[in-house]
């Protein structure tokens, strides 16, 4: 029942509306849409690996690990040793080329530059620019501690 509030008179039809029912009837059909929702069902198939146990043979050993570290050393008198190796410019090229010619599944191989901190710069350069010339992604400096006075 609705309860006026306001100053009508005992005999003045009352002007405001039950809007009860109409919120009961919109809160019943809300309820019906969600309902009648269809799920998500946004999947992501992935292939997963199977268990090698299960399979007849056996579980296949495990790649070796061979972990390459190759150390590129340039020195004051702009020599460069590979390893400990003296070796010309292009002979650094052929052995960089040949690290980066290896199997996909072995870890790729790990670079170690070692400027001398009396090094020539545009010696380095060239060096690094034959590095980039090859490909090589694993790439890291030693003795970085040795120049922390210079700048």
């Amino acid at each position: 029942m609705a309860m006026s509030s306001g100053g009508g008179g005992d005999g003045a039809p009352m002007m405001d509306i039950n809007t009860t029912p109409l919120i009961d009837v919109m809160l019943v059909l809300l309820i019906m849409f969600i309902v009648t929702l269809p799920p998500a069902t946004h999947a992501v198939k992935i292939d997963l690996p199977q268990d090698c146990k299960l399979q007849p043979g056996g579980c296949p050993p495990p790649p070796a690990i061979d972990p390459i570290k190759n150390t590129v050393y340039i020195s004051p008198q702009d020599g460069i040793y590979w390893n400990n190796e003296p070796m010309t410019l292009s002979q650094l090229r052929a052995n960089l080329d040949s690290t980066q010619n290896r199997d996909l599944y072995e870890m790729p191989p790990q670079l170690v530059m070692q400027p001398d901190p009396n090094a020539r710069y545009a010696r380095v350069d060239q060096v690094l620019a034959e590095t980039k010339k090859a490909k090589v992604e694993n790439l890291g400096f030693l003795g970085n501690e040795n120049y922390m006075g210079e700048i």
